[in-house]
């Protein structure tokens, strides 16, 4: 099942944003489906793990990282510790099943990947989420102690930024490429009275549809989709844009007049200016405030979708002001 268009004529049109949202419900129900079945569409478990050099680190790993976290294993021939980690990280990365993706870098052929990163011995463990490095730990550790890091790198990669993973299909590559039939779900009647109500501008019942889906199934793409929508619209119904745009620039340093001026950004078309406005919001805000900006940012990253370039380059420029 795709999610509707649940664009509003003479608000919004979202043509866009729908095609960026039925992109987005695909791959996480091919993830679904995946772990279900152990097929499903997407990349292939050899995938999750890749050798990278200097050559190619900015389009395996800085650029992937706008996708999905990536966990570098800085390693050596001779480092008896790295034949230990190694194989372990390997095995964690196809366990973990997209929600990370492990890059491994021979130390004695990347001498400068070393230097930038800092790194004084081996084994050594980053990690790029939004193209920000951070470090995890440096030796052969624990596993449980590996899992409760890994763990709390996925949290942070998907509370923060919005990073849902990769797709793994045992099958990648495999058979006719013909999409599989998606059967229909217990909610179909909400969602399609949600749709309703959000085409009639009933958007506080479309936002309580769409929450009473979400309570049953907090998974659910389309819900999840259409909640975004139906609460962006609702908040840019009944404002004054020449009020909003007013204040705005007369206060750029306030957290609530930004955000409504992002809101009329995203439904005017401006995408670009909507997400940059709130990155240089966050940049000037601390505390609660920032906090109220960063997460306005992620609620627009789940209107446009998170395979939209225009989303990609706006997480790493949110994590180059929040890091």
């Amino acid at each position: 099942m795709q999610p509707r268009n649940m664009s509003m004529s003479g608000v919004v049109d979202l043509a866009a944003v729908k095609a960026a949202g039925e992109a987005k419900a695909k791959a996480e129900q091919a993830r679904a489906e995946s772990a279900r079945t152990g097929g499903g569409g997407g990349v292939s478990p050899s995938s999750l793990v890749i050798d990278v050099d200097e050559a190619g680190f900015e389009s395996d790993v800085l650029q992937r990282s706008t996708e999905v976290p990536v966990v570098i294993d800085f390693w050596a021939e001779w480092c008896e510790p790295c034949k230990q980690l190694g194989p372990l990280l390997e095995r964690l990365a196809v366990e973990y099943n997209g929600r990370f993706v492990l890059a491994k870098v021979d130390v004695d052929a990347n001498q400068m990947l070393m230097q930038q990163f800092g790194i004084q011995g081996i084994p050594a463990v980053f990690a790029v989420v939004a193209g920000q490095a951070l470090p995890l730990f440096q030796g052969a550790a624990p596993e449980s102690q590996i899992r409760q890091t890994l763990d709390q790198l996925i949290q942070v990669g998907e509370e923060r930024f919005g990073l849902t993973g990769v797709v793994v299909d045992a099958d990648a590559g495999e058979g006719d490429g013909a999409p599989a039939e998606v059967p229909a779900g217990p909610y179909d009647a909400l969602l399609e009275a949600a749709a309703q109500a959000l085409d009639a501008s009933d958007f506080d019942g479309a936002v309580q549809a769409y929450r009473n889906v979400l309570s049953e199934d907090p998974l659910n793409t389309e819900a999840k989709l259409g909640l975004a929508q139906a609460e962006l619209l609702r908040r840019v119904a009944d404002i004054d844009p020449q009020k909003v745009r007013a204040a705005a620039a007369e206060k750029p340093a306030d957290p609530a007049a930004q955000m409504d001026a992002a809101d009329l950004d995203l439904v005017g078309g401006h995408v670009e200016d909507a997400f940059g406005r709130l990155v240089e919001t966050v940049r000037r805000t601390f505390g609660d405030d920032r906090d109220a900006v960063r997460v306005r940012l992620l609620e627009l990253f789940e209107v446009i979708g998170p395979e939209d370039p225009r989303v990609a380059a706006a997480r790493t420029a949110l994590a180059r002001v929040l890091f």
